[in-house]
């Protein structure tokens, strides 16, 4: 049962390709981080040019636990890697994954590419897996995030306090989310529409 969370998937539409997160990625999400020289953002949790590889295994290695699934995010038209994402937190018994360590190379951001893979994650999520939830978690300073998340559609859950390290050392609050089978058909509606939205006012 719980095998089917973390079994080999590629999901695809409207140019983005999210395929299962391999050490052949390394490369390409080395360059993904490097526009923006985004590991130097406290909130985020993107790898150092050297801690590349280590990151990537340490998903794998989730992956086998049966916890986390990471896919890299490609253009599927070039094949260039845009950034990275996941499903984690997975609890097969409640039908419950969360969408996380999701990051997008700068030139990727506020394009059609985070709301793409969203799609296809809660798509999948809802309509393949039979999730009954999906959760998301943010850094309390992550106003970006939070934006990003509430676009989509998910209700505030509440603030865990004192909840987790930063990569500074420093810590940090998390804002929960989460959205509801039953609220997805609406949520896919309106996701859908801002897509098509953006597709004819680029």
């Amino acid at each position: 049962m719980s095998m089917a969370f973390v079994q080999s998937v590629t999901l695809r539409e409207r140019g983005v390709r999210l395929e299962p997160l391999a050490l052949a990625h390394e490369e390409g999400l080395r360059t993904a981080a490097a526009d923006g020289e985004l590991w130097k953002l406290r909130i985020t949790s993107v790898p150092e040019p050297e801690g590349t590889r280590a990151y990537i295994e340490s998903a794998l290695a989730m992956r086998e636990q049966g916890h986390r699934f990471a896919f890299a995010v490609v253009n599927d038209v070039t094949g260039q890697v845009l950034g990275s994402t996941s499903y984690h937190d997975i609890v097969p018994a409640l039908k419950r994954v969360e969408i996380g360590f999701t990051w997008y190379a700068k030139s990727a951001q506020r394009t059609h590419v985070n709301s793409t893979a969203k799609l296809l994650m809660m798509g999948h999520a809802f309509d393949t897996l039979g999730c009954h939830v999906v959760g998301w978690r943010t850094d309390n300073y992550n106003f970006a995030s939070q934006r990003a998340i509430e676009r989509l559609g998910a209700r505030k859950d509440g603030v865990l306090r004192g909840h987790a390290l930063r990569r500074d050392g420093t810590i940090r609050d998390t804002v929960m989310y989460s959205m509801r089978s039953g609220e997805w058909p609406e949520a896919q509606a309106q996701l859908l529409y801002l897509l098509e939205l953006h597709a004819h006012n680029p």
